[in-house]
């Protein structure tokens, strides 16, 4: 068993809450409405709670900055699988993605990890943390490369949105 810390602890307690209302055990595996999210993982964005998703609505991927090229694999799955037929993009303000380069975060991982922490991230990722320098524009890439990847559904639905920690409203980008 895992060492108990207070997050398992709160994870254990509120489940326990949960799981004594939950009767929501029948839903069907393809979500309802037939779309997907891409957010970022950002601890202070809601999706469920800020876009109005229900629990077997849809698909909600979150990555490090709503990377759709890191989301393809999920989103692959989600249509051919699950026949979701519609993307929708959701990349936030004061990101931590727009923060620092590449090669600033390969540097972190040699300090804290060495030679064979950079290696394990080149293995799996190719080393790219795939890093924002323009929010607006890297939602306007994401949405081009998803519309004209020949992986996914053509001619689906892809829209880009940005979400505004401040107020908490979106604005539709493309």
């Amino acid at each position: 068993m895992s060492q108990s810390t207070p997050n398992i602890v709160n994870l254990v307690e509120s489940n326990k809450k949960y799981a004594a209302s939950f009767d929501k055990g029948n839903l069907p595996l393809p979500p309802a409405k037939k779309y997907t999210v891409v957010a970022c993982m950002d601890a202070r964005v809601d999706p469920a709670a800020a876009y109005g998703i229900d629990l077997g609505d849809a698909h909600v991927i979150r990555n490090a900055g709503g990377s759709a090229r890191d989301s393809l694999r999920s989103l692959v799955i989600s249509q051919q699988l699950l026949g979701t037929r519609e993307i929708i993009i959701v990349k936030h303000t004061g990101c931590g993605m727009l923060t620092f380069r590449n090669e600033d975060a390969v540097k972190l991982v040699r300090e804290n990890l060495g030679e064979e922490g950079v290696k394990a991230t080149v293995d799996a990722f190719g080393g790219e943390y795939l890093p924002l320098t323009d929010l607006e524009a890297s939602i306007k890439e994401d949405v081009k490369w998803l519309q004209g990847n020949k992986a996914l559904v053509p001619g689906i639905n892809v829209s880009g949105w940005v979400h505004d920690l401040e107020t908490g409203k979106v604005r539709n980008v493309v």
